[in-house]
């Protein structure tokens, strides 16, 4: 990969990991909150989830391919 992409893979990445971590917040408020709402709160877990496999797979493209 180029700098330039290896730049936007980064940057994409830095944004992933700061909406997963919004989400931990949104989860915890929505635990707190009465009444208390499952959907919701399945929702919020399903999008979190979601980022965090895409968060893994742009962590693996920036990971070289060794030969072995």
């Amino acid at each position: 990969m180029n700098d330039d992409i290896l730049e936007d893979v980064r940057r994409r990445l830095a944004e992933l990991k700061s909406e997963h971590r919004r989400f931990d917040d949104l989860i915890a408020q929505a635990v707190e909150e009465s009444p208390f709402d499952q959907l919701r709160l399945q929702r919020l877990k399903k999008r979190k989830l979601a980022l965090k496999d895409e968060i893994a797979g742009l962590e693996n493209a920036l990971i070289p391919d060794i030969i072995a």
